[in-house]
């Protein structure tokens, strides 16, 4: 017996925000090999986000993809209808979308902080009220939030980052409260340090120093992170909402 045949999401509907790379590009090719017709977003990457097309339609997925910045509002609002209307519904929402400005607070300007949690934090509110009234109509819906560790421990130069990343995990905790009635989960999942262009971007020196942080002693994978994603996702996960799963190689045991 394979790990699809116990986790299976044939029949399901599902949208990731950012997903033409990295952790989002990781979730949309696991979630569409489980069985899910996927939506593929993304803002600026648009020939990384058809790469990711052709690979779900290479191995027999369906798949679309749909530009649209999240951070905007009415943006949000049109990709959710057009995912609906693509797929013939929507019954997961994986918030994946994120960046990062990262700067000593004494160096970040305004506008660092404020592009920062317009992504990060407002990105998941606008994409989960979109979704939510189709979700409660259909009495069914999973909605997944790609947090990080930064939002449960903190870290330096990351004030914005980890204000964002810790205002999705008491959004999380809110909302799955205000639709559990409605067979509604919404859960987070806390990112370690995982190999993506981010990670790509930190000096050796730093890279070093985080590592000894990690008591597993290596940074994480993309596929590791899409695989709870694929749980969360299942009706095997039906009983849990409101939770923030760690996949940090356990640097934050809380």
């Amino acid at each position: 017996m394979t790990s699809t045949d116990t986790l299976s999401l044939k029949g399901r509907k599902a949208l990731i925000t950012g997903a033409s790379r990295g952790i989002g590009r990781a979730i949309a090719l696991e979630l569409a090999h489980r069985g899910a017709a996927i939506v593929i977003n993304y803002n600026r990457a648009e020939e990384k986000a058809l790469n990711v097309l052709k690979t779900i339609k290479e191995k027999g997925g369906v798949g679309f993809v749909l530009q649209a910045d999240i951070a905007d509002y009415n943006q949000a609002q049109d990709l959710v209808k057009k995912s609906i209307d693509m797929l013939e519904g929507l019954d997961i929402l994986v918030n994946n979308a994120g960046i990062t400005r990262d700067k000593l607070i004494m160096m970040m300007k305004e506008e660092d902080w404020d592009f920062v949690q317009a992504v990060n934090s407002k990105g998941t509110f606008n994409c989960s009220k979109a979704v939510i009234r189709h979700m409660m109509r259909k009495r069914y819906g999973r909605i997944i939030n790609i947090t990080s560790v930064a939002g449960q421990m903190g870290n330096a130069g990351q004030t914005n980052y980890s204000a964002s990343k810790a205002a999705q995990i008491g959004f999380t905790k809110a909302l799955a409260r205000e639709v559990a009635s409605r067979n509604i989960t919404v859960n987070a999942i806390a990112a370690g340090y995982v190999e993506t262009d981010i990670w790509a971007n930190v000096p050796n020196d730093i890279r070093d120093n985080i590592l000894k942080l990690i008591p597993l002693g290596r940074k994480g994978t993309p596929e590791e992170i899409a695989y709870a994603v694929a749980f969360l996702a299942s009706d095997q996960a039906a009983y849990i909402t409101g939770q923030v799963l760690g996949i940090d190689g356990g640097m934050a045991m809380m």
